[in-house]
């Protein structure tokens, strides 16, 4: 087992910007499968250096089974994923995360039968940075394409996806895996020009955990940081919540009603995510044509009846507070725990649900 690197995460805190932030600007080695790569500039004029990344042929990649899609045009968005399984390992080793790369790409062809591994890159929490579908580091140094990835439902073609070793519903990142994933964040950024905004969890596409509460509820931690590596301003968005089954409240019955608008019934209001609002979300989700979540995480987890950034946008209709409606008692709900008077919302479109129920 590898000796645990020796960072303190109370280091990494300066002057309200992670050190992180500026280890992103400093120019690291390539792994030998990388071709060189073409600096992007910030708006400001600032240029991310590329951190170490260990190309396919290093970790011993089996050849993908199929051709390799390239978007010809850039992401709009950088996505972070938790791998859960097989864990939080205390192996940091380097030839660990060769390992895991292995493990996850034989997972992704042989479990799914996808043409290779399902995210562009996987960062190890030892904070090595492994390519994770082919031709990713290439395409990612050119600064104008993507490689279309399998980790985000009904957005593959948006998005790069970096699978983070581990899980991390209830422990932080290791600060190794830390810096590492701000300094790729950071480069993907520069190289694409994605504003960091648009630096989103898996669980804001999709209903699911991944990348796990804590990491997720550090993702305007990454923001900031990766807008002071590049000197450019942060802006944060509202995002959908995620309710899950076992949870309590008046986001949860304000969600009952609006399950009951779309003719689920049988859904009680009792602001207890049961069984019966699990398979209200379970059959609505199927009925709307979602897609199941794909990134490694998803594949190991237990996430049925999860209602959260895929439909909760197709089940909140333009309505008006006071009226004889599902949707209306829902708003109601949502606007007295929130202090606001009914009377005063207007019309809700989806920006105000979005706000209402991240309140």
């Amino acid at each position: 087992m590898a000796e645990k690197p020796g960072f303190d995460r109370r280091a990494l805190l300066k002057g309200g910007l992670t050190v992180t932030a500026v280890g992103a600007l400093t120019a690291l080695p390539i792994g030998t499968a990388s071709a060189a790569p073409i600096a992007r500039r910030a708006a400001n004029g600032t240029v991310a250096a590329p951190p170490q990344m260990f190309g396919t042929s290093d970790w011993g990649a089996r050849p993908p089974s199929g051709a390799i899609v390239v978007e010809n045009h850039k992401p709009t968005y950088i996505v972070v994923h938790h791998t859960a399984d097989p864990g939080n390992s205390e192996d940091y080793s380097k030839e660990h995360a060769f390992e895991i790369s292995r493990v996850i790409q034989n997972a992704h062809m042989d479990g799914n039968g996808w043409v290779d591994s399902g995210q562009q890159f996987t960062n190890s929490r030892g904070g090595f940075i492994t390519e994770g579908r082919h031709r990713s580091i290439e395409i990612l140094n050119g600064g104008t394409q993507h490689v279309q990835g399998a980790n985000v439902g009904n957005h593959n073609s948006e998005v790069i996806g970096i699978e983070n070793e581990g899980i991390y519903v209830d422990v932080d990142v290791p600060p190794a895996l830390w810096t590492s994933l701000v300094q790729l964040v950071a480069y993907m950024a520069s190289q694409y020009g994605v504003a960091p905004a648009n630096i989103k969890g898996h669980r804001d596409f999709n209903a699911t955990e991944c990348p796990g509460t804590v990491l997720y509820g550090r993702l305007p931690e990454l923001r900031q940081a990766v807008g002071g590596a590049l000197g450019v301003e942060v802006r944060e968005a509202t995002e959908w919540p995620l309710l899950k089954p076992g949870q309590t409240g008046q986001k949860v019955l304000a969600a009952q009603h609006l399950l009951r608008e779309q003719g689920a019934r049988n859904v009680p209001t009792d602001g207890v995510f049961g069984p019966s609002t699990a398979d209200a979300v379970e059959s609505l989700s199927a009925a709307r044509g979602l897609e199941k979540h794909s990134c490694t995480a998803t594949m190991r987890s237990e996430e049925r009846g999860f209602l959260g950034a895929d439909l909760l946008p197709l089940i909140t209709p333009a309505v008006a507070p006071g009226t004889n409606t599902e949707a209306a008692r829902a708003a109601g709900v949502l606007a007295n725990a929130a202090g606001v008077r009914t009377a005063s919302l207007g019309t809700l479109n989806t920006q105000a649900w979005k706000e209402l129920l991240s309140a």
